[in-house]
């Protein structure tokens, strides 16, 4: 699970994919940023360096020039944001920029209290499960490759970096008590990427506990 990349404006890309779990279009004024750019924003209250790289990205960016050939197979590759009716991408990033230099000159300190409000967030800040539910437990996984949960959670342990494994698990703590309610969970989960209901008879909740417990008391592998 562990991203290493090269790209140009690999930061950059991260964030306008967050406008994307939020229907594709800048809605940030100067006066404030709108709900995709909270919810990066939030995002990065845990490693402002984030913020940082996508402002250098951003000013490399309207420097070279939107359209200029140097960067047009990296820009290809950026998720493709509307703008609002007559106003330029450019000066969309430019408003991007000033939320972001803003909230790099007093970061806040992030509140573990508080729910993701997009898709992308909760993906964000729960990768490990997302991709263990996602990977693992997607629509008619018990089906088509595995027998059972258990069948899967052994595939999972053994086929997954221990750092990842083990992250998820810590995840998992955090998941379930910012999910206080049954409707909460089940929803959250879902954007995570869970399709499989838990085995008959056990709540989501236990579930993944026990997945949670299963991790823990494992323990890392020879």
């Amino acid at each position: 699970m562990t991203e290493f990349s090269d790209d140009r404006f690999h930061e950059l890309s991260r964030l306008l994919s967050a406008y994307e779990s939020t229907g594709e279009v800048f809605d940030d004024t100067m006066e404030a940023p709108g709900r995709a750019l909270k919810s990066y924003l939030r995002t990065a209250a845990g490693t402002p360096d984030r913020a940082a790289a996508a402002v250098r990205e951003i000013d490399d960016l309207l420097e070279v020039g939107l359209f200029s050939d140097e960067i047009a197979d990296d820009v290809d590759l950026l998720p493709h944001i509307e703008p609002p009716g007559g106003v330029r991408v450019e000066d969309c990033l430019r408003v991007v920029r000033h939320h972001l230099n803003r909230f790099l000159a007093a970061p806040p300190a992030p509140d573990p209290t508080a729910r993701p409000q997009t898709s992308w967030e909760w993906r964000e800040r729960f990768p490990a499960l997302a991709h263990f539910l996602g990977a693992y437990f997607y629509q008619d996984s018990l089906e088509i490759e595995y027998h059972s949960h258990a069948e899967a959670m052994e595939d999972y342990l053994t086929g997954e970096p221990i750092e990842d494994v083990e992250r998820a698990a810590s995840e998992a703590t955090e998941f379930l008590t910012l999910n206080p309610s049954e409707d909460e969970l089940s929803e959250a989960s879902a954007v995570l990427g869970l399709r499989e209901p838990p085995p008959e008879g056990v709540s989501l909740r236990q579930w993944l506990r026990d997945v949670r417990d299963i991790i823990v008391h494992r323990g890392p592998r020879a």
